[in-house]
């Protein structure tokens, strides 16, 4: 069995193993989609709790508590940022192999 940098035995099984197309550890992108995930669900659960108060017939919360659910806008932009980053790496990389092939 040959080492990677991964420790897996093949390249095939490192990318199915870490979860990235690629079989690259995970980046900076991805890093971003996932904390953009986490601030879209904590506006989408505040969200809900600000909206419960006016189907519920009580009284509605302070501005600020709907100035949190802005936060579902946020964390989608930030998920997005992350996407595209990882597309530009991913081009870039893909544009790097194919100028070393063609200098061979």
């Amino acid at each position: 069995m040959s080492d990677t940098p991964s420790g897996t035995a093949s390249g095939t099984a490192s990318g199915a193993a870490s979860g990235t197309a690629s079989g690259a550890a995970p980046g900076a992108g991805d890093r971003l989609v996932r904390f953009g995930a986490i601030v879209f669900f904590v506006g989408a659960v505040a969200t809900l709790v600000t909206v419960a108060p006016l189907f519920l017939g009580t009284e509605p919360f302070p501005t600020a508590a709907y100035l949190v659910s802005m936060l579902m806008g946020v964390g989608f932009a930030i998920a997005a940022a992350g996407v595209l980053r990882t597309i530009a790496v991913q081009r870039r990389q893909a544009r790097e192999t194919r100028q070393v092939r063609s200098a061979r």
